[in-house]
């Protein structure tokens, strides 16, 4: 098992959570989101299966490890957020295509029987649930990548700029849009503990369109986290 962090902002940024984690597999970090260009990441957490042979047995998907043991004051975050749309009548926004409790259980089984496990996919089914990629999804990676250089040259209203061209271009591309809010929401909150938490504005200097939290309740169930296949 490998696990990447997709991070612009490099290893220091992720440094504290992967130390914490203390992970016995190797943990990689992906400043140029590489990893989402070349499998189809379009949201994380996903999960890439790849066998011995170099073979993708499922393409990237929504995975988690097991039940989430969050810090308290996570947990709260996400209880009352669940609360609330439950109330209005609306779709939960943390659990629409996810398999969270129970994935990590396929995984073992594809890792014990290989080819024979019920999960993994024949080659044409792996091209058929892989998410495509046209003309304008090219650019908008092409923008992003062009905003990142200019954030980490301090070039903000570039980066602002290729950025927005960027989501208009993939709109479904949770982690490039993600990624962008985070950078400015921690910028604005100088770090903290809830820094990359805050991904939407807080006054008029919110640089772009969208944010998490109206962008989240735009979709359907499904949409944010693509379902998986099969599962």
């Amino acid at each position: 098992m490998i696990t990447v962090g997709v991070e612009t902002e490099g290893a220091e940024a992720l440094r504290d959570f992967i130390e914490a984690a203390s992970p016995e597999h190797p943990s990689l970090v992906d400043s140029d989101h590489v990893m989402e260009r070349a499998f189809g990441v379009v949201n994380i957490p996903n999960v890439v299966w790849i066998d011995e042979a170099g073979v993708i047995a499922r393409p990237a998907e929504p995975g988690w490890g097991g039940p989430q043991d969050y810090p308290k004051w996570l947990a709260d975050v996400l209880a009352e957020a669940e609360r609330k749309a439950i109330e209005a009548g609306e779709q939960s926004p943390y659990g629409a295509g996810q398999n969270r409790d129970s994935y990590a259980d396929i995984v073992r089984d594809w890792a014990a029987k290989g080819a024979e496990s019920q999960y993994a996919l024949t080659p044409n089914q792996v091209i058929a649930a892989s998410q495509p990629r046209d003309a304008g999804q090219s650019e908008a990676a092409a923008r992003f990548e062009l905003g990142a250089d200019a954030w980490r040259a301090d070039d903000r209203e570039s980066a602002f700029a290729h950025w927005r061209e960027t989501h208009r271009l993939d709109p479904n591309n949770w982690a490039y849009k993600r990624q962008a809010w985070s950078l400015v929401g921690n910028e604005a909150a100088d770090g903290g503990e809830l820094g990359r938490f805050l991904q939407f504005g807080i006054d008029d200097s919110w640089p772009f369109d969208g944010d998490f939290n109206r962008d989240r309740a735009a979709v359907e169930p499904g949409d944010y986290y693509p379902r998986s296949a099969d599962l």
